[in-house]
């Protein structure tokens, strides 16, 4: 995946945590420790979101059943819609 340079301004407790975190080991260079930052921060995006569809999904109601007859229709529909 290319990758692009972005510069970034932090204050000086912050700039001076993150040179922390890369000394200890963990990560090779800064780059890496705001990459997983970043990472982390999209599974979490993800997590609530699909707490989120799922909350949405109990509060509809009971489900129907998941019959032969709507994979069926499904299918019919979805091959509608193709062509």
């Amino acid at each position: 995946m290319p990758t692009e340079t972005m510069n970034i301004a932090l204050p000086d407790v912050m700039r001076d945590y993150v040179t922390r975190r890369v000394e200890s080991g963990q990560y090779g260079n800064t780059s890496e420790y705001v990459r997983d930052l970043i990472r982390r921060d999209q599974q979490e995006q993800g997590m609530a979101r699909l707490r989120s569809l799922l909350m949405d999904g109990l509060a509809s109601g009971p489900a129907d059943p998941l019959t032969q007859s709507f994979w069926d229709e499904v299918d019919s529909a979805a091959g509608s819609t193709t062509e």
